[in-house]
């Protein structure tokens, strides 16, 4: 699998943070290419919960992420699959000089391989990947503070 990282500081607290990461009636604000939340499981965002939303046109189509790790006050990660992609994606909040550190981890595999994928994936895909989450932790940024 490939893997790519982002991670940003806020003036937040682990708990606002994370509050506010697993309010999905929220999503449409700040995930790249989130159109619509279609739905959310009993026990979001404890193990086992699923989340299914959809991206606008021209985007990752339907998003599948089912919770394979939570802990409270520390992160979770989910295996997330799309048309085109299928992998982890993991979310960690960490306290630091009173401040949160928020990490997204995105290991994915691409689903259609050709004998050029791994080349179009160094170009082009991974960095349209690590883009996409700096764009979702940015904006996700913005909703923090804003909430503040």
């Amino acid at each position: 699998m490939r893997a790519v990282q982002v991670g940003q500081e806020f003036a937040a607290t682990v708990h606002d943070a994370e509050s506010r990461w697993y309010d999905t009636g929220g999503w449409r604000l700040w995930v790249d290419g989130l159109a619509r939340v279609v739905s959310v499981s009993d026990g979001w965002p404890g193990l086992g919960a699923v989340v299914v939303w959809e991206s606008g046109p021209a985007g990752r189509g339907r998003v599948t992420e089912r919770v394979i790790e939570h802990e409270p006050l520390s992160g979770q990660t989910v295996e997330v699959q799309d048309d085109s992609i299928r992998g982890r994606q993991s979310v960690t909040f960490s306290p630091v000089d009173g401040a949160v550190q928020v990490t997204l981890r995105l290991e994915y595999e691409l689903l259609a391989r050709s004998i050029l994928t791994p080349l179009l994936d160094v170009l082009f895909i991974r960095r349209a990947m690590a883009a996409s989450l700096r764009s979702t932790l940015g904006r996700f940024g913005a909703e923090l503070s804003g909430a503040r």
